[in-house]
């Protein structure tokens, strides 16, 4: 029997050929998924994620748990989902949490400038911070922080790594872009 006071993280671990065959590591509590991380992160970013996040939470793999998010993942790697109805489970700043849900209203195979989050959050002059809040978005591909470029059309700062934007917004049909985009945020 579980402890009511320690909060259970579920997780499991998975890769696709359009990430790279790296694992990515999935992980979600009773209320829904609360991180997923990129192919050039290990399962270290998951653990030190939880603990800061999650404080005194046990991390647990269940395969059985994780299986409908992860089916879901794979299948838009595949190309046959286009859209997440999951619940979440997102742990950051106010601020943080309402551009995260800006950016499940961004459509798929569409983008949107750091700006057009900025305004549609209620905030035009903070288009560094929406950047610095997409940058830590937990939940990314189902969370859609790659559908997020610069106002001039160019890749921009990507956690995990402009060729993965790049796939992933491929992926989606969206060739609109500048591939010369830099690491670092550019708005």
């Amino acid at each position: 029997m579980s402890n009511p006071a320690i909060t259970e993280v579920y997780w499991d671990e998975w890769t696709h050929p359009l990430l790279g065959n790296r694992p990515l590591y999935a992980a979600a509590t009773h209320q829904g998924l609360c991180r997923i991380t990129w192919p050039n992160e290990s399962f270290d970013v998951l653990q030190s994620w939880v603990d800061k996040q999650i404080p005194g939470a046990l991390l647990i793999r269940d395969r059985e748990r994780m299986a409908v998010y992860i089916r879901r993942l794979e299948e838009y790697c595949e190309g046959t989902r286009t859209e997440f109805t999951l619940p979440f489970d997102m742990r950051g700043t106010a601020f943080q949490t309402s551009v995260w849900r800006a950016l499940t209203q961004i459509p798929y195979g569409q983008t949107r400038s750091y700006s057009d989050i900025a305004e549609a959050v209620g905030s035009p002059a903070a288009v560094r911070a929406v950047g610095t809040a997409n940058g830590a978005n937990p939940i990314p591909i189902v969370v859609p922080c790659h559908r997020v470029i610069g106002k001039n059309a160019a890749l921009t700062g990507f956690r995990g790594g402009l060729q993965v934007k790049e796939k992933l917004l491929g992926l989606e049909g969206f060739h609109d872009f500048t591939a010369k985009g830099h690491a670092r945020f550019q708005f």
